[in-house]
């Protein structure tokens, strides 16, 4: 596997990041605007297609890079993982534009149906393409969002570290993938009331400005009027962090040695996010 990165180098991991992660948002923002500007669909299929999403990008992006398709995964594999840091801003940068271009495609696609639903591109149809503290209608604030964002990755990275560990019992037979799109579905039923389960700043960034280069000229901001599009951004960063320190000090650190410890150090590697990795 390390032998067929670098000879691909850095730019044709980088465009497996970007591709996956368009793939999650094609079908992750489409969906919501056909449930919120259509009335297709409900709050399952949201769910289900965000999970599905994630999936399919996995399987996309998986061979060549694990499939990282979130910044908030990227970090925690760098901090805990030796995913070398040289990668990180470029991974994220990757994937930033690929959430960007998705979002453009589904804005351009939709723009009819969006267009009848919400004429003046309010906060109304904003949450097709970025997040919102109560979903733009609960009670919650931008505080209770970035703590909302923060457990919420934190569930995502904790189990995540878990499906890609390959001493404990990470999915076999390129099931991964699978097993990570249903971690999605359970995060966006169970997790999705105080703040979207945005759990990637990129899945959020890239649309937002998206919507705002196409005329959502509120996206920035919630509907308190506060500045809140840092909240995805930080609190999945900050959130993975914590889910993946968790894992290994409840976890990680009681599993056996890998086999592969007994081999020299040439033939080694760390479990790679390709075994069962994602981001939403």
């Amino acid at each position: 596997m390390a032998g067929r990165l670098s000879r691909m180098g850095l730019a044709g991991e980088m465009l497996a990041e970007f591709a996956g992660t368009m793939v999650l948002i094609l079908f992750g923002t489409a969906v919501v605007a056909q449930v919120s500007a259509a009335m297709i669909g409900d709050h399952d299929s949201i769910a289900w297609a965000w999970g599905i999403g994630v999936t399919l990008g996995v399987y996309v992006a998986g061979r060549t890079t694990g499939a990282h398709i979130n910044p908030a995964v990227t970090l925690s594999f760098a901090v805990f993982r030796e995913f070398p840091w040289r990668k990180v801003l470029p991974y994220m940068l990757a994937q930033t534009a690929g959430a960007f271009i998705a979002a453009l495609i589904v804005r351009w696609n939709f723009t009819e149906v969006l267009a009848k639903a919400d004429p003046g591109h309010t906060f109304k149809t904003q949450g097709v393409f970025s997040t919102l503290p109560g979903n733009g209608t609960l009670p919650v604030s931008m505080w209770g969002g970035l703590r909302d964002q923060i457990i919420g990755t934190a569930i995502l990275m904790f189990v995540l570290f878990a499906l890609s560990d390959s001493r404990n019992m990470a999915p076999e037979s390129n099931l991964g993938p699978v097993v990570i799109g249903l971690l999605i579905v359970a995060i966006g039923m169970a997790w999705g009331t105080d703040a979207g389960y945005a759990i990637n700043p990129a899945r959020d960034f890239g649309p937002r400005l998206a919507q705002y280069l196409t005329g959502y000229r509120t996206a920035w901001r919630d509907q308190y009027g506060d500045f809140y599009f840092w909240v995805p951004i930080v609190g999945p960063l900050v959130g993975g962090v914590v889910g993946a320190a968790l894992y290994r000090a409840l976890v990680g650190r009681f599993l056996p040695a890998p086999a592969s410890e007994l081999e020299p150090t040439s033939a080694r590697r760390d479990p790679d996010p390709a075994d069962g990795q994602e981001g939403r």
